[in-house]
């Protein structure tokens, strides 16, 4: 992170982007219970003498991970079901934290399935909001997801709006969850979390690498809530997060039926971007990246820099977003590291839409880092407020 002693952002370990922004994603999510922060600072502690390992990084926030869900199955053994799913779910958000920089450590398949059970299982419990897993008919195979319920003394008894939201590069449904979902569909406006090709269960346990088509899933994302009774099929938007600065609008320009589109970060050329972190690596300098390198070529099932590439080469926003009809919302903050403000002001000059807003968030008020990860709660509550507007729940 730049200029690290004047930043009024929470940077636990100074002298590594990736480990301090691993950390912050995982303390943002305490507003919505994925966190507890001491738990949170007794693995920073473990780890402040291992900077840069990332298998301790691993062991340490697993054996957190085995800690709170040990202590939640104990609860729902007593019948204390809130307080167990409250558990689970913190514990299914440390597993994950830990196994983003190491999918490939042995354990790693056993952590990632311990987490989805243990998040499945605190939904179970949970009455509000009601969390529901579904599964997302597309092609031979389905998509995992997760459909959280709009508040029901929001929506009543008429058809409410809905929201897709897709992972980015390196997050999951489950995380995805503690990104104020609570208070999105707290609003009145359902939501449907899905691990899209190339993330969570869909790249890790279903042979579903990434591609460039998000329309793709998209369109079956679309036709799963249309067809849901609780859903009107007039009003479903479609948002994503950091590389879903790109997956979601290209979604919404070529699904046609999205009726609001948000991006949580902005890209532009995703290729160029690669390029150019590349071009760092090999002159010795470290790119600002929030997972190590090799997941790219891991999320596309391939096994060189070359052939990841080629890959990218369809991962480009000029020519499509300006096809973008539907109100569109694009959020980023004046510091990203990872994704330079001039590509999002680039990419919300190309779209089409007339009805577009473009949101920088400044050091002085917070959400000035990428995707507003020092100060979430600013970028959520323009964002809901935002599809409220649009969308309008309660109608």
């Amino acid at each position: 992170m730049s200029d690290r002693k004047d930043d009024p952002a929470f940077i636990y370990f100074p002298t590594n982007y990736r480990w301090s922004m691993g950390l912050l994603l995982n303390l943002s999510a305490a507003p919505w219970g994925g966190a507890e922060i001491d738990e949170i600072n007794r693995v920073g502690r473990a780890l402040k003498d291992k900077v840069g390992d990332d298998k301790a990084w691993f062991d340490e926030w697993a054996r957190m991970g085995d800690k709170i869900e040990a202590r939640g199955r104990e609860e729902e053994k007593k019948g204390h079901t809130l307080t167990a799913a409250a558990c689970l779910m913190r514990a299914a958000h440390y597993y994950q934290t830990g196994e983003r920089f190491r999918q490939h450590d042995p354990r790693g398949p056993e952590v990632y399935k311990k987490a989805v059970k243990s998040f499945a299982d605190a939904a179970a419990m949970v009455k509000r909001p009601r969390i529901e897993p579904v599964e997302i008919p597309y092609g031979d195979k389905t998509l995992p997801a997760l459909f959280v319920h709009a508040a029901p003394e929001v929506a009543g008894n008429k058809p409410s709006p809905a929201l897709v939201f897709f992972d980015g590069f390196d997050v999951t449904k489950e995380i995805q969850y503690f990104k104020g979902v609570p208070d999105l569909v707290a609003r009145g406006i359902a939501c449907l979390i899905v691990d899209g090709p190339g993330n969570g269960e869909s790249v890790r346990f279903r042979g579903l690498p990434l591609i460039a088509e998000t329309e793709k899933y998209g369109t079956a994302a679309y036709e799963y809530l249309a067809a849901r009774k609780e859903v009107d099929p007039k009003r479903i938007g479609v948002m994503a997060i950091s590389l879903g600065g790109y997956y979601a609008p290209r979604a919404a320009s070529l699904e046609p039926r999205y009726a609001a589109c948000v991006a949580w970060g902005a890209q532009w050329d995703y290729y160029e971007t690669w390029r150019r972190r590349f071009e760092l690596l090999d002159s010795g300098k470290l790119p600002s990246l929030s997972v190590p390198p090799e997941h790219l070529m891991w999320i596309f099932g391939v096994n060189t820099r070359e052939a990841a590439m080629k890959k990218l080469e369809g991962f480009r926003l000029d020519g499509i977003v300006q096809k973008m009809k539907c109100p569109f919302l694009l959020l980023h903050g004046a510091g990203d590291e990872q994704i330079p403000l001039s590509l999002a002001q680039q990419c919300f000059d190309a779209v089409g839409s007339k009805n577009k807003t473009l949101r920088v968030f400044s050091r002085e008020e917070g959400g000035f880092h990428h995707c507003q990860v020092d100060d979430v709660t600013i970028g959520v509550h323009t964002m809901w407020d935002w599809l409220a507007d649009v969308l309008k729940p309660g109608t």
